[in-house]
């Protein structure tokens, strides 16, 4: 019975192709080898990343060297989504030794995000360049659902903002931190923080190439919603239901609408606890999703979601092309975001809008402040909690005391009155960006 290594599968099916008796299905992002099998080693060789075998590979197997690593790094930055790439690439800037890490094989797939953000949010980072943007908006449309199916529209023109191709923008940030001196790594993912007297000293890695233990002065845990970085150095980063928002997203295509309007439909028949979206990536196809309260839901988000594409007959013409679901911290601000040597930014921090759950330019704000801390923290000679606590400190005084307001405000509103005129201002002010 062959098997497969699968820190080492990049999915590619070519083992599929040679099999004789169509014993290996790949299953999504998982390869399964069934009771067929019957050992003849084709696969093996058309295997290109060495995944694999006919008996388990002895522990010592690194299949190689890869690509070198140094044993010790001045900061090490777990996930290269657009808060640990900007924090890598700010921190590379200001002359540390950076190492980016990335779980999976392809940075910035798979998405899980509707892709909008406001100009004023993204210049800050990075100037806007074509070949990163589906769709540049120009208004949007507000719609209100009760219960008994009436609608009411409410429409802003004015604005500017962009609906992102991120499996581009992503690569382009890791892009953009290499060529400032940090070193990027794709599948290969951290396992655990290296620990000294209840200090983070580094990380463990698993990729392709083996396992290895590698020192740091400061890390940055930037690893999304389901981050364990966190949690490995005591840190509470447990989610309640009623701050988790459970979503679900379709990439249509084939459908006619405005390609400048991004368009929020807000009532508990669509979406409970949390509202649609439809937001525009341009030749007919359209990012269209929803979140919903996970512990207001009496149904899976990809139900309401397909529910409420076939009560849209612009919609329900459309094809799903791709098909993502994920889940968005609505909650306050984890505090500590801190600890001895480590650092947490973006959905890690959670540091998103609850108000509207974007959290892209959120993230690349914490990631440049908790650059520029570690690198002053690091010439002082002193990484300890309290000394990265400025980092903390400088994100309150921007946009945590924002981030603040708005969870406030969230709960001021229970799910079922999310509709009312109040609650609706307030949500169209934070989906403006401001």
């Amino acid at each position: 019975m062959i098997l497969v290594d699968h820190t080492r599968c990049a999915y590619c099916g070519n083992c599929v192709s040679v099999c004789p008796v169509g014993a290996l299905e790949l299953a999504e992002t998982r390869l399964v080898v069934d009771q067929t099998c019957m050992d003849c080693g084709l696969c093996i060789s058309a295997c290109p990343m060495g995944a694999l075998h006919a008996e388990p590979p002895p522990e010592s197997w690194a299949g190689g060297p890869g690509l070198p690593l140094r044993p010790r790094y001045d900061v090490i930055v777990v996930g290269a989504g657009p808060g640990g790439a900007i924090a890598a690439r700010e921190a590379a800037r200001q002359g540390l030794s950076v190492l980016l890490l990335e779980k999976r094989q392809e940075i910035g797939s798979p998405v899980r995000c509707a892709e909008g953000i406001a100009h004023e949010q993204l210049i800050p980072f990075i100037a806007p360049e074509p070949h990163w943007i589906s769709a540049t908006v120009t208004s949007a449309e507000f719609t209100v659902v009760s219960d008994d199916g009436r609608t009411e529209t409410t429409r802003g023109e004015g604005g500017l903002g962009y609906v992102l191709e991120r499996r581009i923008f992503d690569r382009v940030l890791a892009e953009q931190a290499a060529s400032a001196g940090a070193e990027v790594r794709v599948k290969t993912a951290a396992t655990a923080l290296l620990m000294d007297h209840g200090c983070v000293r580094g990380v463990q890695i698993r990729s392709p190439f083996g396992k290895a233990e590698i020192e740091s002065l400061v890390v940055i845990g930037a690893d999304g919603i389901e981050s364990r970085v966190g949690a490995w150095a005591g840190l509470n980063t447990t989610l309640p239901p009623k701050d988790t928002m459970s979503c679900a997203q379709f990439l249509l295509a084939g459908i006619d609408i405005d390609p400048t309007c991004t368009c929020y439909y807000v009532g508990m028949h669509v979406a409970p606890g949390g509202y649609a979206w439809v937001f525009p990536k341009g030749e007919g196809r359209a990012n269209v999703g929803l979140g919903v309260q996970a512990d207001v839901a009496g149904r899976p988000a990809l139900d309401y979601l397909v529910r409420f594409i076939e009560s849209q007959p612009l919609l329900a013409r459309g094809s799903p092309v791709t098909l993502i679901t994920g889940g968005v911290p609505v909650a306050p601000q984890l505090s500590p975001m801190v600890a001895d040597g480590l650092m947490l930014v973006g959905d890690a921090a959670r540091q998103v809008d609850p108000l509207t759950g974007g959290g892209i330019a959120n993230a690349m704000a914490a990631g440049q402040l908790a650059a520029e801390v570690a690198a002053e923290c690091i010439a002082a000679g002193d990484v300890s909690a309290t000394a990265l606590r400025a980092y903390e400190m400088r994100w309150q005084a921007s946009r945590g005391h924002k981030l603040a307001r708005r969870y406030r405000l969230k709960e001021r509103f229970a799910p079922s009155a999310r509709t009312s005129h109040e609650c609706m201002r307030v949500f169209m002010v934070a989906v403006g960006g401001k």
